[in-house]
């Protein structure tokens, strides 16, 4: 698949090129990106919940009532589960809800994510390029020269240009990171990525073994 490069300017640089097909334009397998899009989400959670158990809790333990003949529930001390105010039985703990994915599968997520795009006609590659100074007007220039000011824009850069991250940051429908860093979820959750000739170098590098 063939596909013009742009330059800042959204003007058409006569040049073109070709995506690669063992990464751009395999059958997607729609199971490898559920498993990657949850193991990613999986990862952002914090998993800090926390509940006292009835050791944690502090109060009295004098028992308050005899075992048998109140006709209610045995209970202990104040901290009670069954008492309001009381300790939670089985409350949530501190944990990591991120688990174990095969480097092959994340891979070929990667791979149908980008086959998904390339189906859209949603890849726009753009020329080399670097911001002077951070100017987040620069970068909504460069969005409206593209037409894709109106949707969200995942730019791939080769590396990490610390200019052109700042000139983004404060752009709600844009995000930009580095080819080596791209994952299945930013990539679906684009409307439209916009790739540089370079990008596409590492891209191939990463997900072309």
């Amino acid at each position: 698949m063939e596909v013009s490069v742009l330059n800042r300017k959204g003007e058409d640089t006569g040049r073109k090129v070709t995506l690669n097909e063992t990464v751009f334009g395999i059958e997607p397998n729609d199971h490898a990106i559920y498993l990657d899009v949850k193991h990613y989400m999986a990862a952002q959670r914090q998993g800090t919940a926390k509940a006292k158990e009835r050791s944690e809790m502090s109060g009295s333990t004098r028992k308050l009532i005899r075992q048998k003949g109140s006709g209610g529930a045995r209970r202990g001390d104040i901290n009670s589960p069954v008492l309001v105010g009381g300790a939670r039985v089985f409350g949530p703990q501190p944990r990591d809800y991120s688990f174990k994915l095969n480097k092959k599968v994340k891979q070929l997520a990667r791979r149908s994510a980008l086959a998904y795009k390339a189906q859209e006609n949603a890849i726009i590659v753009v020329e080399d390029f670097k911001f002077e100074a951070p100017k987040t007007k620069e970068f909504v220039e460069m969005t409206k020269n593209l037409n894709v000011a109106d949707k969200k824009v995942l730019l791939v850069l080769p590396g990490i240009e610390k200019n052109v991250y700042l000139s983004a940051r404060n752009v709600k429908t844009a995000k930009v990171m580095a080819a080596p860093q791209l994952n299945t979820y930013s990539v679906l959750d684009a409307g439209v990525l916009v790739v540089t000739e370079d990008s596409l170098k590492e891209i191939d590098a990463v997900l072309a073994k």
